[in-house]
């Protein structure tokens, strides 16, 4: 019986399994993601083609469908125009079903017209890539019972699983669920674990999108993007060149003054800047929650999972019933009424404007100024340190 042109122990055909899927994670994360939908970084045409070529070996997805759908996810996402969010369609349709909603949105023409520039359209991508995707993973299953015999069949299974769960079912779904987030972005992203091995830095789905076209995914110190370490080794080849990675904040602890140098480091890390104020203030929000339940007012439906939410979603986007709590909440509470005011104004200095960098200096400047006399000291320290920013 033939049994592959390499004859392994059971764990080599395991550790061959996953090597192979692996190739592929990468492929997926550097060349159609960072590379080629966010433009983070650049590849040389050797590493670039042979990405192509193994996709179509083991997804039979074109370059230009899976750009196409993954930035119209960042210009709808969370909307009823969102290709894949699991607010939409479901936790459970997106996890198990992730696959198929690509591929009713690859159908889609004016998806492809509109958000898919920028990507090959060479011979290959016209007459083979494009055209025969059956082709390329009919390929790679007969190679893959030539190397390992008749187990190559599973293993060639497992590689046409791997994409469709991992990548499209969990980071779409679960990326979108449940996990932890360093940063308040518009969404409801989330890093999955912090350690982006499985799935090649996808895992840091929330790094993510809050920092969108940054080449590396890992943004605390305990992270790790291990796509990031291959594109470093791409580039100490000459194989690669970063274009941008998310900006590192800088303090000036001399500055006392708001300036314009000053907002555009609260614009450009606002989903940092909403996240600290968050914690700046959330156990005085608990103190002054817990000191109206002593006073007998009326509050006590009110926890800290929704004293947490108020600090980090906008007074717009929470439900008409929880928007009307806050504000009783806030009536009892000169407090309260401060902290979420000053929340949404905050927000508001990035939030779509007309006005200019002339006008939101002063404005910053000035809610800084209210902050510092407000009397809540973990405002003003987070005030302090505000103008800090540099």
């Amino acid at each position: 019986m033939f049994t592959g042109l390499l004859d392994l122990p059971w764990w080599g055909y395991v550790l061959a399994t996953l090597g192979l899927t692996h190739i592929t994670i990468a492929a997926v994360t550097i060349y159609l993601h960072r590379h080629s939908a966010h433009r983070a970084l650049d590849l040389h045409p050797i590493v670039s083609h042979f990405f192509r070529f193994w996709l179509w070996c083991t997804t039979g997805m074109t370059t230009k469908a899976w750009t196409a759908i993954h930035r119209k996810h960042h210009a709808k996402c969370e909307t009823a125009e969102d290709p894949h969010s699991p607010m939409i369609f479901g936790i459970r349709k997106v996890l198990f079903q992730g696959a198929e909603l690509y591929r009713i949105e690859g159908k889609k023409q004016e998806t492809l017209d509109q958000y898919g520039h920028g990507t090959p359209d060479d011979w290959l991508e016209r007459h083979v890539y494009g055209v025969h995707d059956r082709v390329g993973i009919g390929s790679m299953l007969i190679v893959d019972v030539i190397l390992f015999g008749p187990i190559g069949i599973t293993m060639w299974a497992v590689q046409m699983l791997w994409i469709p769960f991992l990548a499209a079912g969990v980071i779409n779904g679960i990326g979108h669920y449940w996990g932890y987030r360093n940063f308040q972005s518009e969404d409801t992203s989330r890093n999955v674990f912090p350690w982006g091995i499985l799935i090649g830095g996808e895992e840091l789905h929330n790094n993510h999108h809050a920092y969108g076209t940054s080449a590396k995914l890992s943004n605390r110190w305990y992270e790790f993007d291990i796509a990031w370490m291959y594109i470093r080794i791409l580039e100490t080849f000459g194989l690669a060149t970063v274009r941008k990675v998310a900006p590192k904040l800088k303090l000036n602890t001399g500055k006392t003054v708001c300036d314009a140098d000053t907002l555009q480091a609260v614009i450009t890390h606002r989903y940092d800047v909403i996240t600290r104020y968050a914690r700046s203030l959330r156990e005085t929000c608990a103190t002054e929650i817990t000191a109206l339940k002593a006073k007998a007012v009326a509050v006590n439906h009110i926890d800290g999972a929704r004293l947490k939410r108020w600090l980090n979603i906008d007074a717009t986007a929470l439900p008409e019933s929880e928007r009307a709590e806050r504000a009783q909440v806030s009536s009892h509470s000169k407090v309260l009424d401060t902290i979420y005011t000053m929340r949404d104004e905050l927000a508001g200095v990035w939030q779509r404007s007309t006005a200019s960098k002339e006008q939101l200096v002063p404005k910053l400047e000035d809610w800084c100024h209210r902050a510092e006399t407000s009397g809540i000291a973990p405002l003003q320290e987070f005030s302090r340190r505000l103008r800090c920013y540099a």
